[in-house]
C-alpha cells in the first residue's frame, strides 16, 4: 500500500481517537495537541504544526467544523469546508492524526483525549488557553508558540478580494 493510501486514515471521530491513542500510551508514546480552523493554510500555520509536532512522539490536531467556524469568525467562514481542511491537514507529514470538533472551543474534545502537551500559537497566556488547566491537572504542560507575523487567514483573504 502507498503512503497515499494512508492520508484518509489520518481523519478519525472522537473514538478512533480515544482508540488510536491508547495503542500510543500502551508502547509509552505521547501525544501533543494543537486546534484550529486551518481555513487557508499558510506559512504562520506550518510553522506552529511542526513546532507542536517536535514536542511529542505524534501531533493530533483539533479541527474546528464549519459550523464552529462560522460562529467565530462570520457567515462568509470557513472558505475551504471541513472535508477539504481536515485532507489538506491530513497530507502534512508533521500531522498524525486530525480530529474534527463541533463546539467553538475544543475543551470536550481535550477532556476526551486528555494530551501529553498541548500546543497553542498565539499572545495567549496559559490562563487564556481552553483545556490548559485541565491538561496541566492530568500531568500534562502546555506550550505558547509566537505567532509568525505577516501571515493570517483574514489578511489573506482581504488580499484576494482587492
Amino acid at each position: 500500500m502507498r503512503a497515499v493510501d494512508f492520508i484518509q486514515q489520518k481523519i478519525k471521530t472522537v473514538a478512533e481517537a480515544k482508540a488510536l491513542i491508547s495503542a500510543w500510551k500502551v508502547t509509552g508514546k505521547t501525544f501533543s495537541f494543537t486546534n484550529g480552523c486551518f481555513d487557508i493554510l499558510h506559512p504562520g500555520h506550518l510553522f506552529s504544526l511542526a513546532q507542536a509536532a517536535k514536542e511529542a512522539d505524534y501531533l493530533v490536531v483539533g479541527l474546528n467544523s464549519d459550523q464552529s467556524v462560522q460562529r467565530l469568525k462570520g457567515p462568509t467562514r470557513p472558505i475551504n469546508n471541513t472535508d477539504s481542511r481536515a485532507l489538506v491537514l491530513a497530507n502534512l507529514m508533521v500531522v498524525d492524526m486530525v480530529v474534527v470538533f463541533e463546539e467553538d472551543t475544543p475543551l470536550h474534545l481535550i477532556m476526551a483525549l486528555m494530551p501529553d502537551i498541548m500546543v497553542k500559537g498565539g499572545d495567549y497566556t496559559i490562563d487564556e488557553i481552553v483545556g490548559a488547566k485541565e491538561v496541566i491537572a492530568h500531568g500534562g504542560k502546555v506550550i505558547i508558540n509566537p505567532i509568525v507575523e505577516g501571515f493570517s487567514t483574514t489578511n489573506l483573504i482581504e488580499k484576494i478580494k482587492k
